[in-house]
């Protein structure tokens, strides 16, 4: 019965999260989950990265969830997964270090992983204000984004947890990625900004 009601108030969350972020563009975390990998190639025309690659991460993100799933409802639920090119962010809350560790290890396991970024936190799932506060504040950040026209905001994943907001994606500069950053420490709520983001030019894209 625990775990049944885990599992509802998981998929009550993630279906909030989606109503409140669909406005702010782009879907997150256990919403990617549920989207198919036509409609990321559809999403991935306007991306910095190609269709192709767009398919292989979709198909990346299905894979590691899945395996999320086979293990345990409540890592599936707790674990938020983003994947760019290959590289892999796991942000979210788990128990024990042994779990934190393991998603790990499930992450390489996906075909085509070349970088896992482990940001687990080790702690009790917080609170349903603390989900909503998260919420809150990433959808105000993807708001801030998509009115600055000087930051291409379909490059960009944003993950808030605890306060701590986590960017990932493809900048077109350092000046944009600067903005991207400052708008981030500027939302209320925030108290730590955490960038994954790499520049277009980086050479590691394409190694």
């Amino acid at each position: 019965m625990e775990a049944n009601g885990r599992w509802s108030r998981g998929l009550y969350l993630c279906l909030a999260l989606t109503a409140l972020t669909a406005l702010a563009g782009g879907l997150g975390g256990c919403a990617s989950a549920l989207i198919g990998v036509g409609a990321t190639a559809g999403v991935a025309v306007a991306q910095e990265r190609s269709i192709g690659q767009a398919v292989d991460d979709a198909t990346i993100l299905a894979d590691i969830n899945h395996k999320l799933l086979q293990r345990s409802e409540t890592l599936f639920i707790n674990v938020d997964v983003e994947v760019v090119e290959g590289r892999v962010l796991l942000t979210g809350n788990v128990k024990l270090p042994a779990n934190r560790i393991d998603v790990a290890r499930m992450a390489w396991q996906a075909k085509g992983v070349r970088e896992v970024l482990n940001e687990l936190e080790i702690r009790d799932t917080g609170s349903l204000r603390d989900y909503a506060t998260d919420v809150w504040i990433t959808t105000q950040l993807k708001v801030k984004f998509l009115g600055d026209t000087e930051i291409s905001a379909i490059n960009y994943s944003i993950d808030t947890l605890n306060g701590v907001v986590y960017l990932f994606g493809i900048a077109q500069s350092q000046k944009e990625l600067d903005r991207a950053t400052g708008h981030a420490r500027n939302v209320k709520g925030v108290v730590k900004v955490v960038s994954h983001v790499i520049l277009k030019t980086d050479p590691k894209r394409n190694s």
